[in-house]
């Protein structure tokens, strides 16, 4: 026999007060919430290192960088990127940022899909948009897709390349993001 379930769905002012009491993250896409997964020390250790190296570098500059806990919101939909950076003025009381100029998200088996397909679209959708990273946490490899005049180019980084992100003026060696995890990975 089978089973039906309705779909319950609820409204943006829901889902951001029950982010703000919870104690489980959760994405938004059009009315439906999703669980955050756990991420490994390894996608952790190359977030921090990210998140570490981009921090260092925008300090005191008009960008600022969030690690994993900041929302951005794509028109009806909600995600917790593991790296965002905007620029300009903050309002200190936002639950969320909607225009990003930088997202990175460090790939995992059980989210690289998604992070390739539904978000890598929804955040190209941005018009503040200028690079989304796609990091790899098993290989020193990291695909920046850039904004240009006539859509998006893709530029892959690996072992020995500079990562020059255009959009906040970083240009560093890319094996710099996996310095904690240089002995794990190929």
């Amino acid at each position: 026999m089978s089973v039906v379930s309705k779909l319950e769905r609820i409204t943006v002012d829901e889902y951001l007060d029950g982010e703000e009491r919870g104690d489980v993250r959760h994405e938004y896409v059009d009315g439906v919430i999703h669980a955050m997964v756990d991420a490994s020390v390894r996608h952790n250790l190359v977030t921090g290192g990210l998140f570490s190296l981009l921090y260092r570098q925008l300090r005191g500059s008009s960008c600022y960088v969030f690690q994993s806990d900041m929302k951005v919101r794509v028109d009806q939909a909600f995600y917790y990127p593991d790296i965002v950076v905007t620029c300009g003025d903050l309002d200190p009381a936002a639950r969320y940022l909607s225009d990003p100029v930088l997202i990175a998200e460090v790939l995992s088996p059980s989210t690289e899909a998604k992070d390739r397909l539904e978000k890598m679209v929804s955040y190209q959708s941005l018009p503040s948009l200028k690079e989304y990273l796609l990091v790899a946490q098993d290989k020193v490899l990291v695909e920046i897709l850039r904004r240009i005049d006539t859509g998006w180019q893709i530029e892959t980084c690996s072992y020995g390349d500079r990562l020059n992100l255009e959009s906040v003026g970083v240009n560093v060696p890319v094996e710099a993001i996996y310095e904690d995890v240089m002995g794990q990975i190929a």
